[in-house]
């Protein structure tokens, strides 16, 4: 009965604290300001039918011109998980091998387990910037390798994987399992801070290649549920539409026109977020600046998120606890690092879910609980 795991990640769609610092997105757009600027009045006449199994024709357009691929390889899933779980399932056989890294968003690797692969998992650390290293990520690769799933950047850390590090693994591929897939899940790529260049995507760089990406995060639009898999391989294309059919037939054609809305404003609405982020992870960055002694982070490629550490040296395992319930009484939810697989003293913070105003305020409450788990560290150490 328990196919799939308990996470407490969960607890992010649950009910919210006063200050949410465990999300990884930015502020939700609203419905009005897609529909007053655009004069989408058409939606009111729209009938409330099926979509299409592939998905809307002009949403698939939009998105194809975007990654330099044809619309034919584009298809809409019910958010990204949709698309990862429905490739995860196509192309694992019970005792495939999955190739992977962890720490990890926990659903994506709960895609690879609940469908029988054999997961092999490289480590990724903090120490390492949460680089994986190329050759040790290929050394996992046999020909029983079917699907090799990445992200970048990556959940929990918004590091991106280094290019070269992807291309190795596809050169490797390409002699050791010429059949497999490599997944890549490029959800917070155009999430960068201001003026940041964005990075290429990966969708046309090979036959082999599947880009995987939502409105979730870099959009502000969770609620609409749309995300979309670019595989121009036909064979596996028809599958994953296949599969949409006979999990849940189609995308709400309201979620698909709402969508076509969001890209036609992409660049206003990316304008305004990427300027959010650059203030959010530069009162971070201020932050950990001013908490030096006591933390350490790993700063991000893209993406309303990063990673901070409280330093071993100062906090024991007993200290940690003690942060964490200081943090409740504050007020304020981190993502504990053990909600990806990792350890409890490194959280996943988010800085792009709040107004500035608010951020600062559920910073010092951070400092904070700090403060407290710092002090109670010291008091139980021995003269």
């Amino acid at each position: 009965m328990a196919r799939f795991p308990k996470n407490d990640i969960i607890s992010l769609i649950g009910e919210a604290p006063r200050y949410e610092l465990a999300a990884s997105l930015g502020p939700d757009l609203r419905l009005a300001e897609l529909l007053a600027p655009s004069g989408e009045s058409s939606l009111g006449d729209m009938p409330l039918a099926y979509g299409t199994a592939a998905g809307d024709p002009r949403l698939r357009r939009a998105i194809a011109e975007l990654h330099g691929v044809h619309a034919d390889d584009v298809v809409i899933t019910v958010g990204a998980m949709h698309a990862i779980f429905l490739v995860a399932f196509v192309l694992c056989d019970r005792g495939d091998e999955a190739v992977t890294t962890s720490l990890s968003f926990p659903p994506a690797r709960t895609a690879l387990d609940v469908v029988g692969a054999d997961v092999r998992a490289l480590p990724v650390s903090f120490e390492q910037g949460y680089q994986p290293d190329a050759a040790a990520l290929c050394g996992l690769l046999s020909p029983k390798t079917k699907l090799v799933s990445l992200t970048s950047p990556q959940n929990p850390s918004g590091v991106a994987i280094d290019r070269k590090t992807i291309e190795a693994v596809l050169s490797t591929m390409e002699s050791r399992c010429p059949e497999a897939y490599l997944l890549v899940d490029e959800t917070y790529r155009e999430a960068v801070y201001g003026g940041d260049p964005v990075a290429a995507t990966m969708a046309a760089a090979s036959p082999r290649i599947i880009s995987v990406a939502s409105l979730s995060k870099c959009h502000g639009a969770p609620g609409l549920r749309i995300g979309w898999a670019i595989a121009r391989d036909p064979a596996l294309r028809e599958q994953l539409v296949l599969g949409k059919f006979n999990t849940v037939a189609s995308c709400s054609p309201v979620d698909e026109a709402l969508a076509l809305a969001v890209f036609r404003q992409r660049d206003r609405i990316f304008a305004e977020r990427r300027q959010h982020l650059s203030e959010g992870l530069a009162r971070v960055e201020d932050w950990v600046r001013a908490h030096h002694d006591v933390v350490d982070w790993v700063r991000p490629t893209a993406g309303a998120l990063c990673c901070v550490r409280l330093k071993p040296s100062v906090f024991d395992d007993p200290a940690v606890g003690v942060f964490y319930d200081a943090l409740a009484r504050e007020g304020v939810r981190v993502a504990k690092g053990t909600w990806f697989g990792g350890e409890a003293r490194v959280f996943r913070l988010g800085f792009g879910l709040l107004p500035m105003s608010t951020l600062d305020r559920a910073l010092e409450g951070l400092s904070a609980a700090v403060f407290r788990a710092r002090t109670g560290a010291e008091v139980l150490s021995p003269a």
